[in-house]
This record gives C-alpha cells, structure tokens and sequence, in this order.
C-alpha cells in the first residue's frame, strides 16, 4: 500500500481508540445510571465515528481493487460491472 494509507491507516487506528474511550465512559455512564438522553447522544457520536471509520476502510477497498484491476488491464464493460456489483454486495453486507 502507499503512504498515503498509512497515514490514514494511522488516523483511523487512532479514531478507533477514541472510540473505544468513549464506549468505556458510556458504560461508566450506565453503571452510574445517568440520564438516558446523555447516555444516547454518547452512542450516537461513538456510532458515528465507526461509521466514517467504516466508510473510508471502504473506499481503501474499493481504490484497491481498481488498482489491481488496472494493473492487470482488465477495463472491459463486464469487469467493470463486476467490481460496481463486488462494491454494491461489500457495502450491502457490511453497512
């Protein structure tokens, strides 16, 4: 891979960890019975930072397979529907 993707590589390890804080402060929040409606807008900002993380681990996916798909000159039509249809069944199962 290039550097660029290690360098979102790194970024995304570290939104991961954030997350992970939050989950732990949300389960702290639990066990102290705060208010739900705190409690909600926590998971949803939590949610919401797995679901970039998600979407940008995608798009790695998806550069990478037109990557090896140039590189091997596939560029005909039925391949190129191939790989809309690999995208469509990732994100389908996936998100």
């Amino acid at each position: 891979m290039d550097s660029n993707w290690d360098e979102k590589r790194k970024s995304l390890i570290t939104r991961l960890r954030r997350v992970e804080g939050q989950l732990r402060g949300i389960q702290r929040m639990m066990e102290e019975e705060q208010d739900c409606e705190r409690v909600a807008q926590q998971l949803s900002a939590a949610r919401r930072a797995l679901d970039k993380t998600f979407y940008e681990t995608m798009a790695c996916a998806m550069r990478q397979e037109l990557s090896q798909a140039q590189s091997s000159g596939n560029k005909s039509s039925a391949d190129l529907e191939s790989q809309i249809k690999h995208f469509t069944d990732l994100i389908s199962k996936y998100a």
